[in-house]
């Protein structure tokens, strides 16, 4: 079991959850990434490997890579590689035992059950006995991390969740498409209406004062409307912005818990 490679697609935070502990748990993991990833929490990101070449969070070092043998030569480097493969060319190549779409798309962007012998999703977007094998629930509450069978997660409610009595403010959207340039970093303390970044001419300012926990990439080009920043209120939780949230480790909980289930499942079969 613990040679088994599981593909996980996607290498946002969320994502980043699941990677750090299938990885710890012995896995061999694959992350397939698009071209230019988007993600706000970029230090928790392994995705960021695109980018960056290589990022280590939390002691696990992720590595960009382009062919087969340099993902075997990761592997065999302890580190996880970081594939631009929008399409999931290589689940077909390599063959894995487990797929785990971590896309956070809200919707299905292409994963079918039949990709691999255990095939898991992460929130809205994909019906499990259909799309997948298993859902795991993405919203924040009492299901959170909770592993569905039949049926779909809750819906996207679009609504961030509740830090200090603050909620849609902690999050900042686009005021118009165009290509971010910026001015303040992750991790920074920032008062209300201060300027973050600018997207072409127009100032993006800080819709609450707290800690700039993410944003996206300079030179990213977005659309009016597009999620760029997030700020926590608690100027005393810097390490937060460094680190892997409690939401993505309850969802990486769900993960592993469902590919042992299911191997289980199998093997009395």
């Amino acid at each position: 079991m613990f040679n088994d490679i599981v593909v996980i697609r996607g290498g946002g935070d969320l994502a980043s959850g699941t990677i750090q502990k299938l990885f710890r748990s012995g896995f061999k993991v694959l992350v397939l990434e698009v071209p230019e990833p988007t993600s706000i929490r970029r230090d928790v990101s392994f995705g960021e490997a695109v980018y960056q070449g290589e990022i280590e969070i939390e002691g696990i070092i992720a590595i960009h890579v382009n062919s087969l043998s340099e993902i075997e030569n990761a592997w065999n480097d302890k580190k996880v590689p970081v594939i631009i493969d929008e399409q999931g060319k290589y689940i077909k190549i390599i063959k894995p035992k487990i797929v785990v779409d971590a896309i956070i798309a809200k919707k299905n962007l292409g994963t079918t059950v039949d990709m691999a012998d255990i095939t898991i999703a992460l929130g809205p977007g994909f019906t499990a006995g259909e799309d997948v094998d298993v859902v795991i629930e993405t919203t924040r509450g009492h299901n959170l991390g909770r592993l569905i069978f039949e049926g779909q997660a809750a819906k996207n409610t679009g609504i961030p969740g509740n830090i200090m009595g603050f909620s849609k403010e902690r999050v900042i959207h686009s005021v118009c498409a165009g290509t971010m340039v910026n001015v303040l970093h992750i991790g920074d303390v920032v008062q209300k209406d201060d300027i973050i970044a600018y997207i072409g001419d127009v100032p993006i300012k800080a819709t609450i004062s707290g800690l700039l926990r993410g944003i996206l990439r300079s030179g990213i080009t977005v659309t009016e409307g597009f999620k760029i920043a997030d700020i926590d209120p608690r100027l005393s939780e810097k390490t937060n912005c460094y680190t892997i949230s409690d939401k993505a480790r309850s969802i990486a909980g769900g993960v592993l818990e469902a590919i042992l289930y299911l191997m289980t499942e199998t093997q009395e079969v």
